[in-house]
């Protein structure tokens, strides 16, 4: 309680600077639009912009209620046109400066998040004064009405939650993008280095045999089994390119015999555990598999290991990797030791990489590839609540009565002028009311087979909806 009361306390003491801010607030923005100091404008919005997302980390920390920031992503810096220049409207400037700055002034101006901070803040004093009693007399109820007030203006809005949407995934193509296109670049200069010269110099050997087979067969012959030699190092050279490329045993195998395949030709002794009961997707399977290559090699090359352990399993739906070895530590993303590529290529199915690797060793890496297995690998995903599954069989197990006995069948022998009532309950009542009755009972038994077919679906769409919400994955 006491604490409840600290926290209601910092909250009215934020008046202290929440009230200047205001005035300084509305100030700049009064000068930027009214009086042309349009440069105001941005330091305006960041200062509003700062006190909101406090406003949201103390929400968060005191309430537990997670308030999304709303702010639709920044705009990405100006590219150069063919020609090197910079396009801002109709205007071409020589530096991306101009371009950027007003990017920058659309990206906050048209964004409605910024309006919505100004509102919160303005209304920020009469709030608190308004909820005064409530935080004098119920502190956490008071707490939390005032967090749902401030999710109301400051949480995302679905706008803004598509727009982040549409950035990840702009980011995602580009990085699948440019991980491709490095990949195509490392193949290129494989072939170009490696089996294109092979293939040259064999030429050039059948070239000089052609000329020495009727002079000198004897040297004919000698050049003959050194291209021949050059032709099974060619073809042993196009077999590892290939292999870099997709491997066969992971196309025919799947990836537990792929991983395992390729600790047996690492030198450290690597032991595998795998946990799968299905194949994961075939893009999958290759992004896990050179991921995990990477990791091998930076282990033997960089991390003086020896030993190392790779473990493939699955959480529901998300695919989990870890890779540990027991190298001298220290691996770092940013000395260029694979982990960005690795980054890069986990990052097309929207995975996330963790390291930990302490001076000293052992290293450890985590991926984790969320929604990366077929759907039936999650067990009871689709499975309704209990409530909504004792619904559904009551449904099931009694709408064919007033549809067809209580309904169609004794719609029938009204028709027909049967004489025998049975246990057809319109058939029993006065005249007048045996056809509305009839018809009522025709009308409750298809609405419940309608109910009984909505309810599932309704569950299926929701849960869709969920899955296809980007979710934060486990990578600690």
């Amino acid at each position: 309680m006491l604490s409840r009361f600290g926290h209601v306390a910092a909250l009215l003491a934020l008046l202290v600077v929440e009230v200047p801010a205001i005035i300084l607030s509305f100030l700049m923005l009064f000068l930027s639009v009214a009086m042309g100091m349009v440069f105001l404008f941005p330091p305006q919005v960041r200062m509003v912009r700062r006190l909101a997302e406090l406003n949201r980390g103390l929400t968060r920390a005191w309430t537990g209620i997670p308030i999304e920031a709303p702010y639709l992503p920044k705009p990405p810096p100006p590219l150069p046109q063919a020609d090197g220049m910079y396009r801002s409207d109709r205007t071409l400037y020589k530096s991306p400066r101009v371009p950027a700055r007003h990017d920058r002034w659309k990206w906050l101006i048209s964004d409605p998040a910024t309006w919505r901070d100004d509102l919160w803040l303005l209304l920020e004093p009469v709030t608190k004064v308004a909820l005064l009693p409530v935080f004098v007399l119920l502190p956490a109820q008071g707490l939390r009405l005032y967090a749902l007030w401030s999710d109301i203006l400051l949480g995302a809005t679905a706008k803004s939650r598509l727009a982040g949407q549409v950035s990840h995934l702009k980011r995602t193509r580009n990085l699948a993008t440019d991980s491709q296109a490095a990949e195509m670049r490392r193949i290129e200069r494989d072939l170009h280095d490696g089996t294109q010269a092979r293939l040259v110099a064999i030429g050039m050997t059948l070239g000089a045999v052609e000329q020495l087979v009727e002079s000198d067969p004897a040297s004919a012959k000698a050049l003959l089994a050194k291209a021949r030699d050059a032709s099974s190092e060619t073809l042993t050279e196009l077999r590892r390119v290939i292999r870099g490329i997709h491997p066969p045993v992971l196309a025919e195998r799947g990836l537990a015999d792929a991983v395992r395949a390729l600790a047996m030709d690492s030198p450290l002794t690597v032991t595998v555990e795998v946990d799968l009961p299905h194949r994961p997707e075939p893009p999958v399977e290759a992004a896990v598999y050179f991921a995990i290559s990477e990791l091998l090699s930076n282990a033997a090359r960089h991390g003086g290991a020896r030993s190392a352990i790779v473990d493939i399993s699955s959480h529901g739906p998300d695919l989990r990797i870890t890779v540990t070895d027991d190298g001298m530590g220290g691996a770092d993303p940013a000395k260029g030791s694979g982990l960005a590529g690795i980054e890069r290529r986990l990052a097309a199915f929207d995975g996330v990489l963790a390291l930990n690797s302490p001076p000293g060793g052992p290293t450890s890496v985590m991926m984790g590839l969320p929604r990366a297995l077929p759907e039936h690998w999650a067990g009871d995903l689709s499975r309704l609540p209990r409530r909504k599954a004792i619904l559904l069989a009551f449904l099931w197990l009694t709408a064919w009565c007033p549809t067809f006995p209580q309904g169609i069948v004794a719609a029938i022998f009204k028709i027909i002028d049967f004489d025998q009532k049975s246990w057809f309950l319109a058939l029993h009542l006065p005249e007048v009311w045996q056809w509305p009755t009839i018809i009522g009972m025709i009308v409750l038994g298809l609405s419940m087979h309608a109910l009984a077919i909505w309810i599932p679906a309704t569950h299926n769409r929701e849960r869709w909806m969920a899955d296809a919400t980007p979710t934060k994955l486990w990578c600690s």
